[in-house]
């Protein structure tokens, strides 16, 4: 950032304009924003208390005093804490590009990967733009109670960033596979790759707008990908996933010999074809699925 712009921040504290709760321009707020300016700088839009506290010499902050600074900042809408030692230099900071929304969510859990909805927009098959963010843990999830709401049908926990909520969805460790890192910007990023996108989609439609969204990702897009790979992603996790590809996969024109995995795989009773659905629909003995969606969910 020019330091004209850092100048005008200065005199824009010391009038009022900034920060967005009023509070007494001293000299520790003019070494705060300098030292945020510096972690920009050095690219660290997301930064820790460790960073924080390598920079503070050359902002004449004592390492003693870099909490206090920290707490100040945060308070007054310059950085937003992630979570305990981890902290985001707010967007609303003149003249820094904001952090991807997809690092952030790198930051907030681990191991971690953007997927569900999110990943199928990366991945190019829907023009449909998630308005929140979806990813996928084995790990601790920090959640916001706030918006912890079951009003939009969402079951994950959920966090809110810079008015851009993130939907944390948790599976066990051994369920954590077929994610590869991509690069967004100068920032390489954890996505669930293509077949492991659409296989989520058999798993948990309600975090992709819905069943008719998986099923126009599938007959628009599958062909192009690993029809190996996904069948070896069902069948790592279960049976009713297993037979979902068997049958979406036949309804777009797969011929019978390539499905003979998904054909004899075994299990017991019938499994709805839509998770997020009722127990309703006609029986497909082939696949031992109930097809309990209408005509118009898959056109």
């Amino acid at each position: 950032m020019h330091y004209y712009i850092y100048n005008k921040i200065i005199f824009n504290t010391m009038i009022g304009e900034y920060p967005m709760t009023a509070r007494k321009y001293n000299k520790h707020t003019r070494k705060g924003i300098e030292m945020i300016r510096k972690l920009s700088e050095e690219g660290k839009q997301i930064f820790t208390v460790s960073d924080a506290k390598n920079i503070a010499p050359f902002c004449e902050i004592s390492e003693q005093y870099v909490n206090e600074a920290l707490s100040y900042l945060t308070n007054d809408g310059w950085i937003i804490r992630l979570k305990r030692g981890l902290y985001l230099i707010s967007s609303s900071y003149p003249g820094i590009a904001p952090a991807h929304e997809f690092e952030i969510a790198m930051f907030l859990a681990q191991p971690a990967a953007i997927s569900h909805w999110s990943a199928l927009h990366f991945h190019g098959m829907t023009e449909q733009i998630p308005n929140k963010v979806y990813t996928t843990t084995s790990g601790k999830i920090p959640t916001d109670r706030r918006i912890n709401s079951k009003s939009d049908n969402l079951k994950g926990f959920k966090r809110k960033i810079n008015n851009i909520i993130y939907v944390f969805i948790k599976v066990k460790p051994e369920r954590f596979f077929g994610v590869k890192e991509y690069w967004i910007g100068e920032k390489k990023v954890t996505i669930t790759d293509p077949e492991r996108t659409l296989i989520d989609g058999l798993v948990s439609p309600r975090y992709f707008g819905g069943w008719a969204e998986i099923y126009n990702a599938f007959e628009l897009h599958v062909s192009r990908f690993n029809i190996n790979k996904l069948i070896t992603y069902a069948m790592r996790l279960d049976a009713s996933i297993v037979k979902r590809l068997g049958w979406i996969l036949e309804k777009n024109g797969f011929e019978e010999k390539k499905l003979q995995k998904l054909i004899a795989f075994p299990i017991n009773g019938y499994r709805i074809l839509n998770s997020s659905g009722s127990r309703t629909g006609p029986y497909n003995k082939k696949w031992m699925i109930q097809e309990n969606i209408s005509v118009k969910g898959i056109e």
